[in-house]
């Protein structure tokens, strides 16, 4: 309760019917005092951790330095895009031995623009690898033909079509989205897919309980997902809106929708329903679940010709180290 300012901003206190042919009148919705955490303070303590842990495992500054201006500069991509396209609370979080992410939020997302905003991680890199090939074919030299590798490499792995890479996310907004079960299923095989690969090349060194992360996490995911989707069908029944932010919903139906978030959700029901209308102590953990269950508005506004294109441009890019005849053997970069 520590981001929580007795408990919740709100103009009104507890408001109950005086009698029983009174108007209910509704207290505000509760809005939480978040405590504004530097974003980049979070970011660059990430990066350090990441670094740390890197170089234990590779004992090799310079390799570890260049991996990591590798992912630096595809993660800078996504949110880039991301803030073109009016994305907010943007940040970039370092995952010690396993990579990084762009976070950020937004209501109303377009297929077009997540799918722009999925290229612009790897396409740059692979664009900037070919350059540095290309350049060398003049200076010769190792440390910038091993870079060019390790470009193409980490960006072509990235597009691989698996969940979460950024393939596999193009690949479910592209052709999936539209269809639920498949869509899931398409998951679900994507995570047993790398477990698979992780016990069959790394069993039993520590890199495979590294790699078990991202299955364990997208299968658990997965089941919040599906559970999720249980109370969102109550709640919709019961005539509520789920497709708008949380800053759209109107008083009376934050207290209506908060009776069946108790009702249905394992984690809330010990808190009492209402009325009467009073806030609970735990009352951000409410806010929380809502917040997580509204869904984000999603246009499928690419056509079959943008889809075509899309696929062209993933073909290009694994075909581009064969066209230039590049050794994609990473090992040779050590």
């Amino acid at each position: 309760m520590d981001n929580l300012q007795q408990p919740f901003r709100s103009q009104e206190q507890d408001h109950q019917p005086s009698g029983s042919g009174d108007p209910v009148i509704y207290p505000s919705r509760p809005e939480l005092d978040v405590k504004k955490t530097n974003v980049w303070l979070k970011s660059a303590a990430s990066l350090a951790l990441y670094l740390a842990f890197g170089y234990v495992v590779f004992r090799d500054l310079t390799l570890l330095l260049i991996i990591t201006a590798i992912v630096i500069f595809h993660e800078l991509g996504h949110f880039t895009a991301m803030k073109l396209f009016k994305y907010k609370e943007l940040g970039i979080f370092f995952i010690p031995l396993l990579g990084a992410y762009a976070s950020g939020t937004k209501q109303e997302v377009s297929q077009r623009q997540s799918i722009i905003i999925l290229l612009a991680g790897p396409l740059p890199g692979i664009l900037l690898g070919i350059f540095l090939h290309l350049v060398n074919q003049h200076y010769q030299q190792p440390l910038l033909e091993n870079t060019a590798i390790l470009l193409l490499f980490l960006n072509l792995l990235n597009l691989l079509p698996i969940y979460p890479l950024d393939g596999g996310q193009i690949l479910n907004r592209l052709f999936l989205d539209e269809h639920h079960i498949i869509s899931r299923s398409f998951v679900l095989l994507s995570a047993l897919a790398m477990a698979w690969v992780s016990w069959k090349f790394f069993y039993p060194n520590f890199i495979f309980y590294l790699l078990l992360y991202f299955p364990v996490t997208i299968l658990m995911r997965l089941k919040q997902e599906i559970d999720n989707d249980h109370i969102i069908r109550k709640i919709e029944q019961a005539g509520a809106d789920l497709n708008k932010a949380y800053e759209d919903i109107g008083d009376q139906e934050y207290w209506e929708t908060r009776n069946i978030l108790i009702q249905y959700h394992p984690d809330l029901r010990d808190i009492p329903p209402a009325p009467p209308y009073v806030y609970d102590a735990r009352e951000d953990k409410v806010i929380y679940t809502l917040q997580g269950l509204l869904q984000r508005l999603i246009t499928m506004d690419l056509g079959i010709a943008g889809k075509i294109i899309v696929i062209l441009v993933w073909v290009a890019c694994f075909y581009s180290p064969f066209l230039l005849n590049m050794p994609m053997n990473i090992f040779q970069t050590r």
